[in-house]
């Protein structure tokens, strides 16, 4: 547990070196030129190689889809709760959507791996996926509504690139088309280059930020939200599942992860109060800290009962 933990850690290197940059640069450190070369040229190699690692199988689309399942069961009430909470537009927007878009990746699969073993690897890999499709589509319609209309908010949709990325990525995987060694190491490079610049995004976005300007009406609601409304609603769905408990575990984990990086992208991408939703992933962040260490503790008393 203690190595996944420093794993973690020193992962998120890349966010101080963020920092340290615009502190150095200031200005000159663009954080909107970095939004649109991740989400517009990186960020497909990300999803493309994910896909290129895992076989897709019919007994493991189940997970995705129920994962999916929870989020827009969950999504329509928070969206009329934002509406009755918050008169802010962006404040809205950004409590309906921040805490369903969660690191289903960076921390996700290696804790996945921690908590569970590598067979919890094509669970966690497949919830990334369909996270992404929530990013992309229902994230960036809903950051969208933040400060664009509706017919603009859904073209906002077209124009990324990750979606059709994605479906020709899906194409390729089910239809088992081979690709050479030298086009995978390509897009693992770019993959990786796409993770590293959304942890030194997430940096530059840390700079600057005052945490006690955050609404105290947002920061309450939305890390209720995703801490106490949906691990709770989670439990609850996956109670009337007959999943393994290992698979259930797999699931919830992922439903209480800490908001994403990719909040940053599109709340800066839309002008969608940027500085917030990185507070907002900061405060997230440091309170799953404990929780990982209970869910620790969870996962290893299950497996003695089991043994």
């Amino acid at each position: 547990m203690i190595s996944t933990v420093l794993s973690i850690l020193f992962v998120y290197v890349f966010i101080v070196l963020g920092y340290t940059a615009k502190r150095i640069f200031k200005d000159d450190m663009n954080t909107k030129t970095l939004t649109l070369i991740s989400v517009y040229f990186l960020q497909p190699f990300v999803t493309i190689w994910g896909f290129s690692t895992a076989k897709l199988h019919v007994e493991h689309l189940y997970v995705p889809l129920l994962y999916l399942a929870i989020i827009l069961t969950l999504l329509l009430p928070t969206i009329l709760l934002g509406k009755i909470i918050f008169t802010n537009i962006k404040d809205r927007a950004i409590f309906s959507i921040a805490g369903f878009v969660g690191n289903t990746g960076n921390i996700g699969i290696p804790l996945g791996i921690a908590l569970f073993g590598e067979q919890s690897v094509i669970y966690t890999t497949l919830i990334n996926i369909a996270n992404v499709f929530v990013v992309y589509i229902i994230g960036v319609y809903i950051y969208s509504r933040g400060s664009f209309s509706i017919k603009d908010s859904l073209f906002n949709i077209i124009k990324i690139p990750i979606i059709p990325a994605s479906i020709i990525a899906i194409f390729i995987n089910i239809n088992n088309i081979p690709i050479p060694s030298e086009l995978q190491e390509f897009f693992k490079m770019g993959a990786y280059a796409g993770i590293v610049l959304q942890l030194f995004l997430l940096g530059t976005f840390l700079y600057g930020i005052r945490i006690k300007e955050l609404h105290p009406k947002l920061f309450i609601g939305t890390i209720s939200q995703k801490f106490i409304l949906i691990p709770l609603a989670t439990a609850i769905i996956l109670s009337f599942t007959n999943l393994p408990l290992f698979v259930q575990g797999v699931i919830f984990m992922e439903m209480v992860t800490p908001l994403a990086v990719a909040n940053i992208n599109l709340a800066s991408l839309y002008d969608c109060k940027p500085k917030d939703v990185t507070s907002l992933i900061l405060l997230s962040t440091l309170l799953f800290i404990p929780l990982l260490f209970l869910l620790s503790y969870i996962t290893k008393h299950y497996y003695l009962i089991l043994n």
